[in-house]
C-alpha cells in the first residue's frame, strides 16, 4: 500500500466516525437534534403568530367599539 492509499485511508475512517456522530449510529445524532429542535423552534413560530392575529382582531373590536361609543354621543 502506498502512502497515499494510507492518507485516503485515514481520511476516510475519519470521515466515517464524524458521519456515526451526525447522522448516529442507533442512537440520535446531531441531525435527529436539530430536527427537534427546529420543530419546537416553528411550533413555537405558528403560536405566536396566532396570538399575534388573536390580539389584532381584539384591537380591531376595541377601536370598532370605540368608534360606535362615540358616535353616539
Amino acid at each position: 500500500m502506498t502512502e497515499f492509499e494510507g492518507q485516503v485511508l485515514a481520511d476516510l475512517s475519519v470521515l466515517k466516525n464524524q458521519m456515526k456522530e451526525i447522522v448516529g449510529n442507533g442512537q440520535p445524532g446531531r441531525l435527529a437534534h436539530i430536527e427537534g429542535r427546529m420543530l419546537d423552534h416553528e411550533q413555537t413560530v405558528q403560536r405566536l403568530k396566532g396570538m399575534a392575529t388573536a390580539f389584532g382582531g381584539l384591537l380591531t373590536f376595541a377601536h370598532v367599539a370605540v368608534n360606535f361609543l362615540m358616535r353616539r354621543r
